[in-house]
């Protein structure tokens, strides 16, 4: 464990750069590796064989990647921030090295579970670091860069997966992480040592771990055999869904019972991170779980090719970054700080209802507008929520509150997958089969943007509960929170 800390001249700016590019290029890692496999998938399937169980591909990752990302939180507050990112850098290239020489679907499989570990690391571990380095009201700026990353990954991903399996080989898709890997721990290593961390005695709550990891893995298997094969009522899927029901339980007792649990109670029942982090959850639900659905949308009823139908996504991922980005550059000047995102939710819900309303018009070009206000009206709520949740907790619980964001944004992200999802192909046989997507019927379409409405209107709701405390200028709350 990193020693207490010594009086240490601060960081410089150059420095801070250098911590900065580091963590977005890990970062950039994580979310990249969420996207970048799916091209290739039809290639891996031929090489490999087995296909029908190539979904396990995508779902391995997800499942891992989600379950241990509060674990990295605790983890970082107690031993610091340097050796736990550089941990899960490591077991993150070391699951892409086994991916890249994977001798069948099953090794493949494996080394995307542990890159999952690895990668769920990343996410949270480089908010953290980035709420380390300067007070909440300067971390807007970061917020928006982290959003701006989150897009280029999803745009990047697709084009770059397609290039590597059509042109090249398919393992190049996991290869690439090494020289960005290696990039962000060089960035990264250095300066790291420098951040100032001070040990505080802590004890982690290995039962209370086992819990999160058992119940967000059997929730997140329900839901990746339920969009995989459309039987959400079978045996298997009850049965981990119970099961999930069960360790979910379990580690609410433990927080309410045990000395230091892994995610404090006073964090939990703070009113800014419970709000902050549902509507975070809420909004991606929505958010991710259209990019799963809006190509079928654009090829069925806009008659667009498959390629135009997947470009025809950047239009609500280039809203999203601006309205991140925007609001990033003025929050740190802005009292009222959550009013971007209340308005912007507010347009996000009109679009949703417009795209709803207008399924059978067959208008690629009004489509994508819609979809552009849409990502424009929720891209605000990144900086805000991630900065009003680090604004609310002292420093020695940054690394849990942060982690909590992130699971609650993956968790929040699985669900709009598997629901939209079962909207709109879960008539097909699910994600594992092959989609027809001329045989969709258009009003599924029209219920799956409503439930998306739902789910952005309920997070303005969680908005709009949200206390807005100022925005401190010093890394430490001056004091107990009054709403």
């Amino acid at each position: 464990m990193e020693g207490a800390a010594t009086p240490q001249a601060p960081l410089s700016d150059a420095r801070k750069r250098q911590i900065v590019v580091g963590v977005l290029t890990a970062m950039f890692l994580a979310a990249l590796d969420q996207t970048i496999v799916a091209p290739a998938m039809t290639t891996i399937g031929q090489s490999l064989g087995h296909a029908q169980y190539l979904p396990w591909v995508i779902s391995a990752y997800l499942i891992t990647g989600t379950a241990v990302t509060p674990l990295y939180g605790k983890l970082a507050d107690i031993h610091g921030r340097r050796p736990i990112l550089v941990l899960a850098v490591s077991i993150f290239l070391v699951g892409s090295v086994i991916c890249a020489l994977a001798p069948s679907l099953g090794a493949l499989v494996a080394g995307r579970a542990i890159q999952g570990l690895g990668g769920g690391g990343l996410i949270a571990l480089a908010q953290t670091v980035l709420g380390d380095l300067v007070p909440p009201k300067q971390r807007a700026k970061f917020a928006a860069q982290i959003s701006a990353v989150w897009a280029a990954a999803s745009l990047a991903g697709p084009i770059v997966g397609g290039v590597f399996a059509q042109h090249l080989h398919w393992s190049l898709v996991f290869w690439i992480n090494l020289p960005l890997g290696f990039i962000a721990f060089a960035m990264m290593n250095g300066p790291l040592k420098d951040l100032p961390f001070t040990a505080r005695p802590h004890r982690l709550d290995i039962p209370g771990a086992i819990l999160v990891v058992a119940g967000t893995s059997a929730a997140m298997l329900a839901l990746s055999l339920g969009r995989m094969t459309g039987e959400w009522g079978s045996a298997e899927v009850l049965g981990l869904a119970g099961a999930a029901v069960f360790a979910t339980l379990g580690f609410v007792w433990r927080v309410r019972s045990f000395v230091e649990p892994l995610i404090p109670i006073s964090v939990l029942k703070d009113r800014v991170v419970l709000f902050g982090t549902s509507a975070v959850a809420l909004g991606m639900a929505g958010f991710v779980g259209l990019t799963t659905i809006v190509p079928a949308y654009f090829e069925t009823q806009d008659g667009v090719s498959p390629d135009i139908a997947a470009m025809g996504l950047i239009a609500m991922g280039a809203g999203a970054v601006i309205g991140a980005a925007i609001t990033g550059r003025k929050m740190p000047k802005m009292r009222r700080y959550r009013m971007p995102a209340l308005i912007g939710h507010m347009l996000s819900v009109a679009a949703l209802g417009a795209l709803a309303a207008s399924v059978s018009s067959g208008s690629f070009l009004l489509s994508e507008v819609l979809l552009f206000l849409y990502g424009l009206g929720l891209g605000p709520i990144f900086p805000i929520a991630t900065v009003s949740v680090q604004n609310a907790v002292a420093q020695h619980d940054l690394g849990a509150a942060t982690g909590l964001l992130a699971f609650l944004r993956s968790m929040g992200a699985a669900f709009g997958v598997a629901i939209l999802g079962a909207i709109v192909l879960g008539a097909g046989g699910g994600e594992g089969a092959p989609r027809a997507v001329m045989a969709i019927d258009p009003s599924s379409f029209r219920w799956a943007f409503l439930a998306a409405m739902l789910s952005t209107a309920a997070a303005l709701a969680c908005l709009w509960a949200m206390p807005e405390r100022p925005l401190r200028d010093t890394m430490e709350p001056a004091g107990p929170p009054a709403e």
